[in-house]
Formats: structure tokens, C-alpha cells, sequence
């Protein structure tokens, strides 16, 4: 499960628009949105400091958050969020109504475990990582943190597919077939072959 649920508070705003939209980052705010759920869209604005700090924290994408707007909370998961390219300075940002039952699609981060339990990387051979992020379909209150992706036994030339991740109920891959995340391959500068007859006397 991805990391704990957390709570903004939020203003309604009335206007909308570029000029509102300006005035609002002077003062130290972010206009956002929330929709979703068959309601109509909500135009709010939220403390700069409080998204920004919540973004670099990591997993945000991933974790579903309570709004609370003017007393009225709202459960949702972020969606998209704009940087300024400049000044890595939040611009905008979207959030979707979630309820028990609401399936969402997410970027799920992938990281690699017993890299020392690799022989193809204990003779120099190079992991090559096809997806750092695996795109899913899953319910909202069951996100997956991350998918751990075990390199025990892996050889030079070996590849390393969805279908030999252990997914949580419930989550399925967008991609409907046995796609690669990562392949072992041979460094540019040839195998370590001292290494490598190390590894058959052992």
C-alpha cells in the first residue's frame, strides 16, 4: 500500500481564469481542480509551501489525500500537476474524487532487490532497466507503493517480465501482454571472465 493518507486544507474560488490564476501564486497559493465521481468540478486554491512540500516527498501520484474545502472534505487521488520549467515552481494542479470503489490508473515505481544474488551482474554485466515505472489499473485505497523486482539467479542475456512480478489483487497492467521491465546485458568492455571462472569454482 502506498504511503499514508494526508489532508489539505483548501479555499473555493469564485474566479478562474489566467489573471485570478496569477494573483493567486503572488499570494503564496496554487489553483488546483477537483472532479470526478459525477459531480461538477470544484475550483479551489491551496498553500503553495503545503503541495510543494507534499510533491517532493514522493509518492504523490500515488497517494490518495482528504481536501478539506471550506469544512467539506473531499477524497481524492492527484491526477497532473504543472511545474513552472524555470523555477520548478507548482503551477496547477488536478485532483480526481475517489470513493471505495473507484478504479484509477497509476504509474507504479519498480525497484530492483538482490542485485548481489545477480551472476550476470557479479561478472560485470550491466542492468538494464527498460521501465523505472509500470503503468496499472487498481483501486484507489489500494495503491501499490512500489513493485519489487528480484534479480537472485539472473544471468547476462536474461530479461525480466511483468509476469514474474507478484501483483495485489486487484492489479492488473494496462499493457495486455508479458511486456520487459529489464534485461541483463553484457558491459561495452566485455565480461570480467576472472570473475566469471570465480564463479564456477564456487
Amino acid at each position: 500500500m502506498s504511503q499514508e493518507t494526508y489532508e489539505l486544507k483548501a479555499e473555493a474560488r469564485e474566479r478562474v481564469g489566467k489573471g485570478s490564476a496569477r494573483e493567486l501564486r503572488r499570494n503564496g497559493l496554487i489553483p488546483a481542480v477537483i472532479y470526478g465521481d459525477k459531480q461538477a468540478p470544484i475550483a479551489i486554491a491551496l498553500n503553495t509551501n503545503e503541495v510543494t512540500k507534499r510533491i517532493h516527498a514522493g509518492g504523490f501520484m500515488t497517494t490518495v489525500a482528504t481536501i478539506d474545502v471550506d469544512g467539506k472534505k473531499h477524497k481524492v487521488l492527484p491526477k497532473d500537476y504543472q511545474l513552472d520549467p524555470v523555477r520548478d515552481f507548482t503551477m496547477h494542479v488536478d485532483f480526481l474524487r475517489v470513493s471505495g470503489n473507484t478504479q484509477v490508473t497509476v504509474e507504479i515505481p519498480v525497484h530492483f532487490i538482490n542485485e548481489e544474488k545477480s551472476p550476470g551482474l557479479k561478472v560485470g554485466g550491466v542492468l538494464n532497466i527498460v521501465r523505472h515505472e509500470v503503468e496499472v489499473h487498481c483501486p484507489a485505497d489500494a495503491i501499490p507503493e512500489f513493485f519489487n523486482i528480484d534479480l537472485s539467479g539472473k544471468k547476462i542475456g536474461d530479461s525480466i517480465h511483468i509476469a514474474e512480478v507478484t501483483l495485489p489483487k486487484g492489479v492488473t497492467p494496462v499493457i495486455d501482454r508479458d511486456f520487459t521491465i529489464a534485461t541483463i546485458i553484457a558491459p561495452a568492455a566485455g565480461i570480467d571472465e576472472s570473475a566469471e571462472e570465480g564463479e564456477a569454482e564456487a
